[in-house]
Order: C-alpha cells, then structure tokens, then sequence
C-alpha cells in the first residue's frame, strides 16, 4: 500500500488553469473522495494521479516515489472508469487476466490472481459469460476485478456507478465499500452523488474551480462546514440559507418574525449575514413563522417539505411521523436556534463562535 502526496499542482490547457496549486495528502489504506460541481476539476485532478493527463506544475508522489512525470504504467495505480470497457469478445476471466497476459505474466500467476479477484468480488458464476450477457452491475464489477488482478498500489475510480440505476447502485457502493476493508488498499473516487461521497469516504475532498474548498472526514464537514459552499454542497437536501442582517448581536431575516438573538459579535451589526439551518433543525410550529408548503417529497419514514414563504425565500423542512404536510397547507415552522451556521454576506466564510 501507499498513500498520495500532491504539492502545488497546477494543470493548465494553453493559457486556462483548471487545477489552482492543489496541495494534499492521502494517507496509505485511506478512502478519499473528490465531490464538488460539474467542471470543477475533480475528474481532472484524478486523470493527473493516473498519468493520463500531464501535470503542468508542482509535485505528485506516490509512496516514496515522485510520479510527476512517471509513464501511467509505472505508478501502480488501477484505474476504474464509469464506462466499463470490457472487450465484447472475451470471457469475463479473459477480460480480468488480459492486461496481465498483455505484461508477459506466466500463465499460472495470471489464473491465480483472476481467482483471487473472482473469490473478492464473486464472480464464479460468470467467468464464462461475455460482457453482453452481463447487467450493468455485474459488469462493473468485472471492470473492477480486472484492477485488483494488477495488485496496484493505489485503486482510482471516475464516477464508476453513473451509468448504474438506483438499486445496482446501492448493490455496489456495499460491494466497494467491502472491496476496499478486505484489501484495505489507497483509493481515490470521484462522485457526484452526496450519498457516495457519506457512505464511502473516509476523507472527502471538497472542490469548486480547481480549488480545494475543505478537507475533512463526512460528517465533520456536514456539522461543521468552513464555508456557505461547502455547507450548501454536503448533505442532501441542501442546507436551507436565509439571508439577514446583523445588530446588536442578533441577526434579523427581513419579513420573518423570528430573529436570532445572541449569536454574532456585536462588530458584525449593519453588515450582511447568511443564516444556514439543516432541514431536521427546522420544526413545524403553529407558532412559527407561516410558510405554503409547494411539495411533499415522501421517502417512507421521513418526508422532505418544500416550502414557500411570504417574502420569496424557500426552505426544506423534514417531517417525521404519521402526520405529514400536504400540497397547499399553510405550516408554521421554528428553528433551533442551537443549530443554526452563520456566514459571511460577502466572503461566504463560516462565522464561528
């Protein structure tokens, strides 16, 4: 095994930086995720660690070595794709020992470590079928069995459950999640999916435009976000923010009567606050400020309401229980004052203590 260092890494394409002076370090066995939105480089920064894209500047070391400029096959790493690119031709037990075949390794070594990587991932029952007469899932496993068979130091995995409906996905985010405490080797994933990202990581990486915005295991960044960002992006349903202003130690969120008293330093008043509160702070409360409710989004056991308020502002408050708000309903709601995240107006940045 073997962790990841990155120091200053910058990626250019001509004259545009994607990737701002990324500095990291993944720790050996660890399971680290790259979230953040659609074009903020994470997919990027995880070709760069593979050798598949160029790095423009900074250092990339995996374990003692400095990869910057090492050819893809020599950095030990196995890269996992969201599309499978398995050979439609070949047996899923040719698919996994092809690379190996390809690298000149005997015949008896190759047939001991694609039944290695068939016992993990448990796959007998396939080792003679061909891609086409594979679900999606299975086949996704066949792509990551063809990496464990190269015994890598680091496993690398671009979005490899997007092409997954929602079953097979919940399937293989276990399977994985297994993979990686039985093998107990580095990984390095990158998702859009929030639940992914909780469920899998043992460190998350946060980016937005090439930058690192936070770095911290699941749920400190979801109890304690550095940022508006970070706080918006991590969780699901997205963190309610209200806008405000500060005086006298209290924030105010004009056309709502309820405000928060004692909860920003009084060299805060006249300037513009964000008030953030999670969706299972908020309560409903006869009492309360009086919101329409736009939609109910039942799962079951919990249900997320959407509402509307007087002023134009939305929030999403989660139910529980037997009694469930309606389309059209008119809903007090109270915050928890205990737990709700101030921000900066301007800066974004998270206002503490």
């Amino acid at each position: 095994m073997a962790g990841v260092e990155l120091k200053e890494v910058i990626k250019k394409y001509g004259d545009v930086q994607v990737i701002h002076g990324i500095d990291l370090s993944i720790e050996h066995g660890e399971f680290c995720v790259f979230v953040g939105p659609s074009g903020c480089g994470k997919s990027t920064l995880l070709r760069m660690v593979a050798g598949l894209e160029e790095t423009t500047g900074g250092q990339m070391y995996i374990g003692d070595s400095d990869v910057t400029t090492m050819d893809p096959s020599q950095r030990g790493v196995a890269m996992v794709f969201q599309t499978y690119a398995l050979y439609p031709h070949m047996t899923v037990r040719d698919n996994m020992g092809f690379g190996l075949k390809m690298n000149g390794h005997p015949k008896a070594v190759i047939t001991e470590k694609v039944a290695e990587a068939t016992r993990i991932l448990k796959l007998d029952p396939y080792l003679d079928r061909k891609p086409a007469a594979l679900s999606g899932g299975q086949r996704q496993r066949v792509s990551i069995g063809r990496a464990i068979v190269r015994g890598p130091e680091v496993f690398l995995f671009d979005e490899p459950l997007s092409n997954l409906d929602a079953e097979l996905r919940v399937e293989m985010r276990v399977e994985i999640a297994r993979l990686h405490k039985e093998i107990g080797a580095t990984m390095i994933y990158v998702t859009h999916d929030q639940v992914e990202a909780m469920t899998l990581a043992d460190k998350i990486v946060v980016l937005r435009m090439g930058v690192i915005e936070q770095v911290g295991a699941p749920m400190e960044l979801y109890r304690d976000p550095d940022n508006k960002f970070v706080a918006g992006f991590i969780g699901s349903p997205a963190m309610n923010f209200l806008e405000g202003v500060a005086n006298d130690g209290a924030v105010s969120v004009p056309g709502m009567k309820t405000s928060f008293d004692g909860v920003i330093a009084p060299a805060y008043s006249g300037k513009k606050v964000t008030v953030g509160m999670r969706a299972e702070h908020l309560m409903v409360d006869p009492a309360g400020d009086t919101h329409t409710v736009e939609m109910t989004e039942s799962l079951g056991g919990v249900s997320f309401v959407y509402l509307g308020g007087e002023t134009g502002e939305r929030i999403v408050i989660e139910e529980r229980g037997d009694d469930r708000s309606s389309e059209g309903d008119r809903v007090g709601v109270t915050i928890d004052k205990s737990r709700i995240y101030l921000f900066d107006g301007e800066t974004e940045a998270r206002i503490r203590g």
